[in-house]
C-alpha cells in the first residue's frame, strides 16, 4: 500500500458524505473537500502531515507576502512533490517505508506486539479500555486504518514500558518510553478553520521568517521521509526529526516495523523529543505559571471554551513567549470572524489514557484583541464564582444532613454542562464591552446564575421535612463573591499543573 495512491484519509466532502481518499487525491480535491471526519488524535496527526507536506512542497512560503499569495498553488506543488517522495510513502515492502524503522528485530521471546497497538483507542496490550471493551478479540485492521493509526501513534503514544529490540545490530534496551510529542503534558493543540480543507492547510501555515522568530535560522528542517533514520548513529537525521519545526511535524517518537501481513509490529522505544521550554509546538497554546511559561494542557475538568482569553493571544516576534498557536499572526487572515478548532488526548501521570476532547468555536474579531479577551475572562471569572457559590450551598445542605461527602460533583457537572450551551452569549458580550460593567444584568449573568440554580436544586433533594431544612440553609449560600478586580494589562492568574 502507498499512501500516496491508495485512499486511507477519511474526510467529508461538500455533500456530508464521507469517503477515504489518498493523498494525492486530497490535494487535487482539496478546494472541494470540505473536513476531516477523524477522531481528535487522529485530526491532529493528519493536519501534522499536511502542514509538513505544504510547506516541503512550497519551500516555504519564504514570507508573509507569499504565504498571502500562495493558496491557489498548494494542491499542484504538493501532488508536485508527492510524486517525487512516492517511495517513502509505502506501508510495506523491502525498501523505504511510511515512519517506519529499516533492520528492526525483536530483542528476545515475548517482546512481539499486535498490529492493533497503534490505535490507542483500542484495548489492546496495555491499552485502556475507554473507548473499546473487545480487548479479548482478534480484529483485523485494513492497510488504511493501520496507515492512519500508524501515523497517529507516533504523534500521540504515551509514556509506558517498551519492550527490547534490535535496531541494525544494536540493542535498545526494555525502558519507559518518554511521551511523543502531541501527548506531552495533556497539550491542547488548536487549528483555524476555513470552508475548505485548502483553506484550513492555507490559514494554518508558517512562513520562513516567523519560524525563524520561533525556532532560529536552523530551525525549519527536512520531513522525516528527506532525511530517514538508517540506524542509531544516524546524529544528524535524529537531530532534524527531533529538533527542527518540519521534522517534528511527523515524528519517530517510537521503533517500528510492521510484518507484511499487518496482524503484529515489531516496537521499540524512538527517540526522545525535546518539550516546550526547549521548543514550542506550532498549534500549542503557552500560558504563564507559577513556575514560568508552560504548556496549556488539556483537562476533562476544565472545558476548553473556558481558556480561550489564552488560545486567542497573537504571538509578537521577540516579546513574550505567551500566545495561541502561532498561524494566528498570520497577516493574510481575514479581520472578521474566524472558527477555530481545538483538541487533546489527555493522560494521566503515569500515561494511562484517560480521554480525548475537542471543541470548535466560532470567534468575533474582538476575541483576538485586549478589550474582548479581558470581557470574556471576567465572564469566565463570573461563572468561577457562581461554581463557589454553588459548592458552599452543597456544602451547607450535606452539613445539616450530617452527610460526606457533599455532592460537589454532581452538582458541579451539572453546572457546567449547563453554562457551557451559553458561551456564545459570552462571546457576543466581547463585541459591546460596555455591557460588562455589571455582567449579572447581562444574558450571560443571568444564564449563568439560573444555571447555579439548577444545579442546586438537581443535586440537593428535598423530599422530607430535614431535607427541606437542608435546602433552605444551603440555598442562603448559593450567590457569588464579589468579583476579584485585576488593574488595567494585568495579567490573569497563572493557571495550575
Amino acid at each position: 500500500m502507498n499512501l500516496i495512491v491508495d485512499p486511507w484519509i477519511p474526510i467529508t466532502g461538500r455533500d456530508g458524505g464521507r469517503r477515504l481518499v489518498s493523498l494525492d487525491e486530497l490535494f487535487a480535491q482539496a478546494a472541494d473537500i470540505h473536513d476531516l471526519a477523524a477522531k481528535p488524535h487522529e485530526r491532529i496527526a493528519l493536519m501534522r502531515l499536511l502542514l509538513c507536506l505544504t510547506q516541503a512542497a512550497l519551500d516555504g512560503p519564504r514570507d508573509h507576502a507569499t504565504l498571502e499569495t500562495c493558496r491557489d498553488e498548494v494542491p499542484g506543488r504538493a501532488r508536485a512533490y508527492l510524486r517525487r517522495w512516492k517511495d517513502g510513502f509505502e506501508l510495506f515492502g523491502d525498501g523505504a517505508r511510511f515512519l517506519q524503522v529499516p533492520n528492526l528485530k525483536p530483542g528476545g521471546l515475548g517482546e512481539g506486539n499486535d498490529a492493533t497497538k497503534l490505535d490507542i483507542t483500542l484495548a489492546t496490550g496495555h491499552n485502556a479500555t475507554v473507548f473499546d471493551n473487545a480487548g479479548g478479540t482478534e480484529r483485523a485492521r485494513t492497510p488504511s486504518q493501520l496507515a492512519l493509526a500508524l501515523l497517529a501513534f507516533q504523534c500521540f503514544s504515551p509514556c509506558g514500558i517498551i519492550g527490547a529490540v534490535q535496531w541494525d545490530g544494536r540493542s535498545v534496551r526494555k525502558c519507559t518510553g518518554c511521551h511523543a510529542p502531541c501527548a506531552a503534558s495533556c497539550m491542547l493543540q488548536t487549528y483555524i478553520c476555513g470552508d475548505t480543507v485548502l483553506d484550513t492547510v492555507h490559514a494554518n501555515l508558517l512562513d520562513k521568517e516567523a519560524a525563524g522568530d520561533c525556532y532560529g535560522p536552523d530551525g525549519w528542517g527536512k520531513p522525516i521521509w528527506e532525511m530517514m533514520v538508517i540506524k542509531p548513529t544516524d546524529k544528524e537525521a535524529i537531530r532534524n526529526t527531533t529538533s527542527t519545526y518540519l521534522g517534528r511535524l511527523v515524528p519517530v517518537s517510537r521503533l517500528v516495523y510492521l510484518d507484511e501481513k499487518g496482524t503484529s509490529i515489531v516496537l521499540g522505544n524512538g527517540f526522545e523529543y525535546p518539550t516546550f521550554n526547549t521548543f514550542r509546538e506550532a498549534a500549542a497554546t503557552i500560558i504563564s505559571r507559577k513556575d514560568g511559561p508552560g504548556l496549556l494542557s488539556a483537562s476533562l475538568e476544565r472545558g476548553i471554551w473556558r481558556q480561550l482569553s489564552a488560545i486567542t493571544v497573537k504571538r509578537q516576534a521577540d516579546r513574550s513567549p505567551l500566545s495561541g498557536p502561532l498561524a494566528l499572526s498570520n497577516h493574510h487572515l481575514p479581520a472578521g470572524e474566524r472558527r477555530i478548532w481545538s483538541g487533546a488526548l489527555v493522560t494521566a501521570g503515569n500515561g494511562k489514557i484517560e480521554d480525548v476532547v475537542e471543541a470548535a468555536y466560532d470567534l468575533p474579531a474582538n476575541m483576538f484583541q485586549d478589550t474582548g479577551r479581558q470581557v470574556y475572562e471576567a465572564g469566565v471569572d463570573h461563572a468561577d464564582d457562581w461554581a463557589a457559590a454553588l459548592g458552599r450551598g452543597v456544602k451547607a445542605f450535606a452539613g445539616v444532613l450530617k452527610f460526606d461527602p457533599p455532592p460537589y460533583e454532581k452538582a458541579h457537572r451539572h453546572f457546567w454542562t449547563a453554562v457551557e450551551q451559553q458561551v456564545p452569549a459570552l462571546l457576543g458580550l466581547t463585541q459591546t464591552p460596555a455591557l460588562a460593567a455589571d455582567l449579572s444584568t447581562t444574558t450571560w449573568g443571568k444564564a449563568v446564575r439560573a444555571a447555579a440554580e439548577m444545579a442546586y436544586e438537581f443535586a440537593c433533594s428535598r423530599q422530607t421535612p430535614r431535607q427541606i431544612e437542608a435546602f433552605v440553609k444551603g440555598r442562603q449560600y448559593l450567590s457569588p463573591r464579589k468579583p476579584k478586580t485585576r488593574p488595567e494589562g494585568q495579567a490573569r492568574p497563572s493557571q495550575p499543573n
